[in-house]
């Protein structure tokens, strides 16, 4: 039955004559804020809800399905709603059935769905189904020259593929595209491209298919053969699409294929969580939504209900850095402790302080699982899981890949068995790590993941300095290998990408330093570089109740120390919290120091101003105060009043010229350039 065409559905209060049906109409509104009733009540063919960090998404996105089907604007055997887990997509599904009686929406993964609408092609049409190619690593490799590090080359390579495949990059263009992304290729890009070319030959061949190619196919079909689609749209009218800024271009056209003409979409988002852009996403399609659907809806979820006041005060903080956040959250908790900021002697030091703070943090009858260490890299958990397992705390690296699960790391732990001596074995490494940037056989990221065994044998050597290549093996593997993996209560060890939808009471996010936050080979790109300052921001905002920063002075890669300075969003995040409490570390006492300076120059610099530029700068601090306000920021966070002074004294008359002023730059004239020169043209 259609019950899209009920004549009931016209009635846009949701009233009936039915008792129950209102009933049922006010459980699902009620213990709504007006902003998530407004996006589950409006009357839109096409929606988009911007959903920020604990806002209430899933909730908003069910209960909007489950109210247009007691309205009967929607039919839920005929609503497909897309995520991108298949976790996801069972909490829509479990959802869905409470809140809907005898029957519930069809829930799945994008891949998920392109298989199944495959598979029942394929059967109608008497088509042997393709072998799906679930481990392409192997299928890579065999395109690739034997190497000593063939399988950490392979999954370079591999990473490459599927960037182009999502971004549907044929081999013709990928040189061209990826110069234009600025991206970094394990070998020539036209040397990728016939890789890709023989890659995509090769399957053909051998008649299997990857699932970046269900996507494709499935797509592929829809467009071939209108009759098929248009049964396709008949089937499911109602479309709902989660972590919309996730979409990557194939998944986008995959999706236009899926709506037909007499289609409805609901799409959620949050594009301060847009963190897969090296993946091949696009967060165009979520901001931009308007443009690819004219006349399409808006609602905003700003009312954040995870975090504290104080928490999401310093992820705010951070996401003002840099160009004006689409949304901007606004807490609906109780107050809470501080967040801290603490900088260490080195990354051995930093593991030790979280492990105690983990520790200080445990409280009888509080599961250790309420708890989590966020790093940016899998080669930073390491130090933090050798801690606690001296310290006896029960964790887990979850959600990303263990480290001596890495092929380089497996490549680097193979090469030391084959040695003849661990001297030598940890002397060749070190060798190879020096010579790798040149040669180009590891990637950055990998060699310090390699080099992070390379420390740990080091610090072997100096608790056993006759220790074997088999005993040294035998206490990494110990050391590192957790194993209380699936579940437990333990403390979570986890990437700031692995962490995102996550949450947990207690948040310490460590190696909060320049070269990994933001990370070093986005120097120079400030699309990368923005990327980077939301991946702290999703970091941030795992945190409910408390939130722990840390850094390291010193850190040891390989064989080397290397000084390290703090990341350069980690002062929003001090100035918000104003460290204090306990004796302040050196670079704490020293940003202190300078930032008494800065105030009394500041002071200085204001007396100097005569009396028409007072009151210039009188009126930009109140512009200031009103933005701040708005973005529920601190004042600074927009300008500080050094930067006021000088455009009260400057008087620039343009973009260029507020350029060369101090603590302005290309982001900020951006976002208030012309604001700016409003102020000073009205005086």
């Amino acid at each position: 039955m259609d019950r899209t065409n009920d004549p009931v559905g016209d009635d846009p209060s949701g009233d009936t004559t039915d008792d129950g049906s209102r009933g049922a109409t006010e459980r699902l509104l009620n213990g709504l804020n007006d902003a998530q009733r407004h996006a589950v009540t409006l009357d839109a063919t096409h929606l988009r809800i911007l959903a920020g960090a604990g806002s209430g998404k899933t909730r908003v996105l069910t209960h909007r399905i489950a109210y247009r089907a007691e309205q009967f604007t929607l039919d839920p055997q005929r609503t497909l709603a897309v995520t991108f887990t298949r976790k996801a997509a069972g909490e829509l599904r479990d959802r869905l059935g409470r809140l809907l009686s005898g029957t519930t929406a069809h829930a799945g993964t994008f891949h998920a769905i392109a298989y199944a609408q495959l598979r029942q092609r394929w059967e109608e049409r008497g088509v042997r189904a393709p072998e799906l190619l679930e481990r392409k690593l192997g299928f890579v490799a065999r395109l690739l020259p034997r190497s000593p590090r063939n399988s950490t080359l392979a999954l370079d390579v591999l990473a490459e593929l599927e960037w182009a495949s999502a971004r549907r990059i044929s081999p013709a263009d990928y040189p061209t595209a990826a110069a234009a992304a600025r991206r970094e290729p394990p070998l020539d890009a036209q040397r990728i491209a016939e890789i890709q070319q023989d890659y995509a030959d090769r399957k053909l061949k051998q008649r299997v298919v990857d699932f970046d190619d269900l996507l494709r196919l499935a797509a592929r079909d829809l467009s071939a053969d209108p009759v098929y689609a248009a049964a396709r749209h008949w089937r499911f009218r109602h479309l709902f699409v989660d972590e919309f800024q996730d979409v990557n271009p194939l998944q986008f056209h995959l999706l236009t294929c899926w709506l037909g003409p007499d289609s409805d979409l609901c799409i959620v988002g949050d594009p301060n969580q847009a963190i897969y852009a090296w993946n091949g996403a696009d967060a165009g399609y979520l901001e931009h939504f308007d443009r690819h659907y004219p006349g399409a809806e808006s609602v905003a979820l700003e009312d954040n209900y995870r975090s504290t006041p104080q928490i999401l005060t310093v992820a705010n903080a951070v996401l003002a850095q840099g160009p004006r956040p689409v949304i901007t959250l606004r807490p609906h908790r109780p107050a809470g402790p501080l967040p801290t900021v603490t900088a260490h002697a080195d990354e051995v030091a930093e593991a030790r302080a979280v492990t105690r703070a983990a520790r200080d943090a445990h409280r009888p009858g509080v599961p250790w699982s309420q708890q989590a260490v966020l790093v940016r890299t899998n080669a930073q958990t390491a130090a933090i899981a050798e801690a606690f397992t001296k310290a006896g705390i029960p964790h887990r690296v979850r959600g990303s890949a263990n480290l001596l699960e890495l092929p380089e790391v497996v490549d680097a732990v193979n090469q030391i068995r084959r040695a003849s001596s661990l001297e030598v074995a940890l002397r060749d490494l070190d060798t190879e790590l020096r010579d790798a940037p040149s040669q180009g056989t590891l990637s950055e990221e990998r060699a310090a993941n390699v080099a992070e065994i390379l420390r740990l044998g080091g610090e072997f050597r100096s608790l056993e300095p006759s220790g074997t290549v088999s005993s040294f093996v035998g206490w990494l593997t110990s050391t590192l290998r957790n194993e209380d993996v699936g579940s437990g209560d333990a403390v979570d060890v986890v990437t700031f990408h692995a962490a995102k939808g996550l949450e947990w009471a207690v948040v310490h996010v460590a190696g909060l330093e320049a070269g990994y936050v933001p990370i070093h080979h986005t120097q120079g790109d400030q699309g990368a570089e923005d990327e980077e300052r939301r991946l702290l921001y999703v970091a941030l905002t795992r945190a409910r109740e408390q939130l722990h920063c840390t850094w390291a002075e010193r850190r040891t890669f390989g064989s080397r120390t290397a000084k390290r300075s703090p990341s350069p969003w980690l002062g929003a995040i001090e100035s918000v919290v104003h460290v204090g409490g306990g004796e302040l570390t050196r670079p704490q006492q020293a940003r202190r120091a300078a930032t008494a300076r800065s105030s009394v120059r500041q002071r200085a610099a204001r007396r100097e101003l005569n009396d028409e530029d007072q009151e210039v700068f009188e009126r930009l601090r109140a512009w200031r105060s009103a933005q701040a306000k708005a973005a529920d920021v601190p004042a600074f966070v927009i300008f500080n009043d050094a930067t006021l002074t000088a455009v009260a004294s400057a008087r620039p008359s343009s973009r260029a010229e507020l350029l060369g002023l101090p603590g302005i730059g290309p982001v900020k004239v951006e976002r208030f350039g012309d604001e700016l020169l409003a102020i000073i043209a009205d005086a």
